[in-house]
């Protein structure tokens, strides 16, 4: 009978160390996933409560790549502090012969909150050949000019063109009618860029 009570003891023991090393095994995998995650935030250059929506929807990798890299321009600190919002376009594809065309799809942010999703469209006509790509971002000044944007159906006059800032430019001088457009090429380096005939559309996350 002792012989037995020993047998089940060890049959516990086992039982229960088997059991710790299980729970020990998932406590490490699930801290080295947290560590991960916040690791890849933290070299995004965002805090966790931008990487959110309201709804727990988080901003596409390539906006975040995109915004990191925007963020890092000295010329454009002042408009991230005071814009009301902004939307970005990570990619934008322009091409054409004789009769031209672009698009991009991008993501919109409140106070550093992405709220939804955006794409543009372009059409140009006139002598022009060959393809482009490029990043851009439209600050918003106030809220109202964010909610006109927001409302879908936004578009850029036809003599519209992105602005080209330096260092020491007035904030608030490349505003026009409360947007503020820049574009980049995809070396990074920014230029000025006709934006006439952009059309935009907006779905709220």
């Amino acid at each position: 009978m002792k012989l037995f009570k020993i047998k089940q003891l060890i049959v516990l023991s086992l039982f229960l160390s088997q059991c710790n090393f299980f729970q020990t095994s998932i406590a490490q995998s699930n801290l080295k996933s947290l560590k991960q995650n916040t690791e890849d935030i933290l070299l995004s250059g965002w805090k966790p409560r931008n990487v959110l929506s309201k709804k727990g929807i988080k901003a596409d990798q390539k906006t975040i790549a995109a915004l990191n890299k925007l963020k890092k321009i000295s010329t454009l600190k002042p408009y991230f502090k005071k814009a009301k919002g902004y939307a970005v376009f990570p990619n934008i594809k322009k091409v054409g012969i004789g009769i031209g065309g672009a698009r991009g799809k991008g993501e919109v942010f409140e106070n550093d909150e992405v709220i939804g999703s955006t794409s543009v469209t372009q059409l140009s006509i006139g002598l022009q050949l060959g393809g482009q790509a490029f990043s851009q971002i439209i600050f918003f000044k106030e809220k109202k000019d964010l909610e006109r944007f927001t409302q879908s159906n936004f578009e850029f006059g036809a003599s519209a063109s992105a602005a080209l800032i330096t260092e020491g430019a007035n904030a608030s001088g490349d505003y026009s009618e409360g947007v503020a457009v820049f574009t980049f090429s995809k070396g990074g380096l920014m230029y000025e860029a006709s934006i006439g005939g952009q059309k935009f559309t907006f779905q709220k996350y």
